[in-house]
């Protein structure tokens, strides 16, 4: 069966969309702009999408999509405690690193002078993934009926603020600074860290 072509130029819209936002970091993307990078005209652009809030929106839907169903699938495969938090915030750095352009979005910087709700959904997607290691460091305490010193919520909210930062560093270097650069050699002192608390 084929794609219809509506799909096609959506998607087609959507990658555009990212691939300015990685090829002019720091410029707003106009909708202008967006219709020659297209080839399109501005209105044929709003026959896809009403606005450019919802083209952002279909970025932040493939965000969402592809970093939770990914989580569910560590979830899933992997059990231990350690491997899953590492797993699960290096998703999020290799993502962004293969996305440099969607990193804007989840930074927010490519978000500035957008819809408020915009930033709203990125927001809700970084509290699903915290609510994700969350859970994570709760479930080691009752498998092994021993938790960490710190309460969990803590915790996770420690890691997530290094994955953020990693791609706010990432996003300020012109994408130059890779999220995944020493990560491996980080996690490690990061987990000591975590198993002696």
């Amino acid at each position: 069966m084929a794609v219809s072509p509506k799909i096609n130029r959506r998607e087609h819209i959507l990658q555009c969309l990212a691939t300015m936002l990685e090829t002019n970091p720091g410029q707003r993307i106009t909708t202008a702009k967006l219709a020659a990078e297209v080839g399109v005209s501005e209105a044929a652009l709003y026959r896809h999408f009403p606005s450019k809030a919802r083209m952002f929106e279909g970025l932040i839907d493939f965000i969402e999509e592809s970093l939770l169903s990914r989580i569910n699938l560590i979830m899933t495969e992997e059990k231990d405690t350690m491997r899953r938090c590492q797993l699960l915030l290096q998703l999020l750095l290799i993502f962004s690193e293969r996305n440099p352009g969607i990193s804007r979005v989840l930074n927010g910087d490519a978000l500035l002078g957008e819809n408020d709700r915009l930033r709203s959904r990125v927001g809700l997607i970084f509290s699903k993934i915290e609510t994700h290691l969350k859970q994570i460091l709760r479930e080691k305490t009752l498998r092994e009926g021993k938790g960490f010193d710190l309460d969990e919520a803590i915790l996770a909210n420690l890691l997530l603020a290094i994955a953020e930062g990693r791609i706010a560093q990432f996003v300020r270097s012109e994408f130059k600074q890779k999220p995944t650069e020493h990560f491996e050699q980080q996690w490690v002192f990061i987990q000591q860290q975590l198993l002696q608390s």
